[in-house]
């Protein structure tokens, strides 16, 4: 056990998004939160639409709500104090420390920098102070040369508070060793002393072929490989963005014929799809097939699946109008079978929409599925409900600026409504609690004549969280050098590693 002997920190970053950064991290909090150690996660920016409230109403991304449970802990702002949220193709909303600061296009920005970087600072000094360890996250790439001036999540934070970091890289992908050698390489002097090592993830087959590899690596850089970590299959823990569903839904079988005991659902994904995570309980459903769908050709999918959900979005006015040009909107429409709206898309579902907050729209026509108008307001809704359907209690969270309200013809659900087969509410979430979705599923399957599929009782979804968090741990712990890390923890980067040529940019 390491409780109270290990205090320091360390930075994991990646080569490219989605290369593991946030499951490495995830990964090495559970193992030290398994030998005793007070671990907290950070990630000083996040850019993600996929994210959580915490307890004390803050809006922070769910990546770091994951690595707080595999730490052991009640996630807080601190742990992701900025939260970039894209709504179209230039402009983000700005959440500090969990509250909308302003939308900034990227040249605006900047203006925002030497603010940010202070409370990003300030966030990361107060976690030093509580916890024994502090596991940094860092963002997309630190070799983003263009943007290291004012770079605050990964060699900008580094360099500010002395942090050791660990690179990264995809070996799935294809071409690893250029790309640590490279992210190396590309990074001034000063960055470069502290990069102290490489994780290589995502590998399928023989170390043993990784060998010679390895070595060339460690004698040109300087710098050892602190371990090669497995793909794991099945893993789909709080995904950080919507490019992570590319490699998902790869995975996925190819979703089969209807048949008694199964339920087919299909989600759409518009281009801002938000918390697409409130489907993960679905998908963990035993005889329940997920498909995401995008493209008019898939329509057909929309048409005839068993269960249709529209999940969330960070532009809900925008989102609706590519739903009618590839035309998936007509064939949501003409649907006759169980709709599922979460959040934006029980917005969409609605009679009307007056928007001029996030888009600017103004009146809106919505689908019409259900007797409801949504305004947008200037505030954001950040709230953690509790409720009841199906006679069962049910714990969300509310993430929104559009506010939907519903007339006699409806039935009231979850703060949202219900008209037949068409449900809408704004709760994100509620699909984790188990009894309640279980109830959901059964009157999803009784309304299109599946009356013998049975939603299994034996699944918990937070049980399964925590065997994915477990699973993390347990691979960070057998395939890492977890000597070496604890050394870095402790001591931070070890002196004189070797500056590659050029000395990278200024």
């Amino acid at each position: 056990m390491l409780k109270g002997t290990l205090k320091g920190t360390l930075l994991v970053a990646g080569t490219t998004s989605d290369a593991g950064k946030s499951v490495v991290t995830a990964g090495i909090c559970r193992w030290l939160a398994r030998q005793g150690v007070r671990v907290a996660p950070f990630k000083a920016q996040n850019m993600s639409l996929n994210s959580y409230v915490t307890a004390d109403g803050a809006e922070i991304g769910r990546a770091q709500v994951a690595q707080a449970q595999a730490a052991g802990l009640e996630p807080t702002a601190d742990m992701n104090p900025i939260l970039l949220k894209p709504g179209g193709e230039r402009r983000s909303q700005v959440v500090v420390l969990g509250r909308p600061l302003a939308d900034v296009d990227a040249m605006e920005y900047l203006a925002y920098k030497d603010r940010l970087r202070a409370v990003a600072l300030e966030s990361y000094r107060r976690l030093r102070a509580e916890f024994d360890v502090v596991v940094c996250e860092g963002a997309g790439s630190p070799a983003e040369i263009n943007l290291r001036r004012g770079d605050i999540a990964n060699m900008g934070l580094a360099r500010a508070a002395g942090i050791p970091v660990v690179v990264v890289g995809d070996i799935d992908r294809g071409g690893v060793f250029a790309s640590l050698y490279g992210t190396l390489a590309l990074l001034e002097a000063e960055d470069q002393a502290l990069i102290s090592g490489f994780l290589i993830n995502k590998f399928r087959g023989a170390r043993e072929l990784l060998e010679p590899g390895l070595d060339t690596l460690r004698e040109l850089t300087g710098r050892p490989v602190h371990g090669v970590l497995p793909w794991l299959d099945g893993l789909w823990m709080d995904l950080e963005d919507s490019l992570a569903l590319d490699n998902r839904q790869a995975a996925e079988p190819a979703a089969g014929p209807y048949t008694g005991r199964s339920l087919r659902v299909a989600v759409v994904r518009y281009p801002r799809i938000s918390n697409f995570t409130d489907i993960d309980a679905l998908a963990a459903e035993p005889g329940v097939t997920v498909r995401f769908v995008s493209s008019p050709a898939e329509a057909a999918e929309v048409r005839e699946a068993d269960l249709v959900v529209l999940p969330g979005s960070r532009a809900t006015v925008s989102d609706l109008d590519w739903l009618r040009r590839t035309g998936l909107a007509s064939a949501v429409a003409e649907r006759r079978g169980p709709v599922l709206g979460i959040c934006g898309g029980y917005q969409m579902l609605s009679r009307s929409i007056m928007d001029d907050v996030e888009s600017g729209a103004g009146l809106v026509e919505g689908l019409g599925l259900l007797p409801a108008t949504v305004e947008f307001g200037t505030e954001k809704v950040l709230s953690r409900p509790v409720g009841e359907a199906y006679g069962h209690r049910v714990a969300a969270y509310e993430i929104h600026h559009g506010v939907v309200s519903f007339d006699g013809e409806a039935e009231p659900f979850l703060d949202g409504c219900r008209v037949g087969a068409v449900w809408g509410t704004t709760w994100h979430g509620a699909l984790e609690n188990d009894a309640f979705r279980r109830a959901f599923l059964a009157d999803v399957a009784s309304a299109v004549g599946k009356d013998d599929f049975t939603p299994d009782p034996g699944v918990s979804f937070s049980a399964l969280r925590e065997r994915q968090l477990d699973a993390l741990g347990d691979m960070i712990e057998r395939y890492a050098d977890t000597d070496a890390l604890l050394a870095l923890i402790e001591n931070g980067a070890p002196a004189g590693l070797p500056t590659l040529p050029p000395g990278g940019a200024s």
